[in-house]
């Protein structure tokens, strides 16, 4: 069995990797929006930077610096600010040094790969983005995480090491499609009275353009943009690798693979397998009967309870 020590350094260098994705693409959704409803005045964007900051679960950190919610300030603070730990700088510096500590688990590629997208990032995130470069950083951004990921799938054994490397991507991925498609809807969409108009509609748009998802999704369904097809696509579709039903499915895929190396079955596998069949049991008409926050917010939840296991059952204690 693999030491807890590097079992968890894989698995939070890869929580962190896809942590800084995520942040970059919340981002780019959040600023189309917010350039699209405020007219170029920050005071009626100011929800949706919020919205941003509330689905990354910072809120709370930022508005204990800024009393604004102005553009270049939460771009600032989701970037490069040291004082919020989940900023793309320090999610990929802690990235970095997790693999720093596990370099013997890594193949040279990949360390390579996590070693200079640190370098680029550091050197690209050393001043204040600015909105005129705001697009070319968070493309840098997703181009260096994407070639680490790269790097793992076309060089490392499908062991222990590759199955904890990817349980930190796909309980990462789950947590923030389930938080984008929760606060998104339900901080953007002004009244219940806009349920089903074009403004319903495009805060939806924003949603899968937050998750990389929006050319599938019309590939799929056409011209047909609606909170039931999109909320199905991202929570059941297994076709769509950040749905929450695609993650899981990877989640269980891993946690036995883990099962099969070690020869013991784990309180986080029971509770895996558990959340995968009530997603599969699920259709997106009783989600929205039941309420499509409180299947998210157990969902969130569950994801939570689930990474705790992991760490107990691993011994990642550092």
């Amino acid at each position: 069995m693999m030491l807890g020590k590097n079992a968890g350094g894989l698995y939070w260098m890869f929580r962190y990797i896809e942590r800084a994705e995520n942040i970059a693409r919340l981002l780019e959704a959040g600023w189309h929006i917010a350039l699209t409803r405020s007219n170029g005045g920050n005071g009626k964007g100011a929800n949706e930077w919020r919205s941003i900051l509330t689905t990354a679960g910072i809120d709370a950190a930022y508005h204990e610096k800024y009393a604004e919610y102005d553009s270049a300030s939460v771009i600032d603070f989701l970037l490069r600010d040291r004082d919020n730990n989940s900023s793309v700088l320090c999610a990929i510096e802690a990235a970095r040094t997790n693999a720093r500590t596990v370099r013997t688990a890594l193949s040279g590629e990949v360390w390579e790969a996590i070693n200079q997208c640190w370098m680029t990032l550091k050197s690209t995130l050393a001043r204040p983005v600015t909105e005129r470069s705001l697009y070319d950083t968070l493309s840098s951004i997703r181009h260096g995480t994407s070639v680490v990921r790269g790097a793992l799938h076309g060089t490392m054994l499908r062991n222990d090491i590759y199955a904890f490397s990817r349980l930190g991507t796909f309980i990462e991925r789950a947590d923030n499609t389930a938080r984008i498609l929760d606060v998104k809807y339900y901080v953007l969409l002004p009244s219940a009275a806009f349920v089903g108009t074009s403004i319903d509609n495009a805060q939806w748009e924003v949603i899968l353009r937050s998750v990389s998802a929006e050319r599938s999704y019309h590939w799929l369904n056409g011209g047909d943009v609606s909170p039931y097809s999109i909320a199905e696509f991202l929570i059941l579709d297994k076709r769509m690798p950040r749905s929450l039903a695609f993650c899981y499915s990877k989640i269980g895929q891993y946690l036995a693979l883990l099962e099969q190396d070690y020869g013991q079955r784990q309180d986080s596998q029971i509770l895996s397998d558990r959340i995968c069949m009530r997603l599969r049991s699920a259709s997106v008409q009783s989600i929205f009967e039941d309420g499509l926050h409180e299947f998210l917010t157990e969902f969130i939840a569950d994801t939570s309870l689930l990474a705790n296991h992991i760490e107990t059952d691993f011994r990642f204690y550092r």
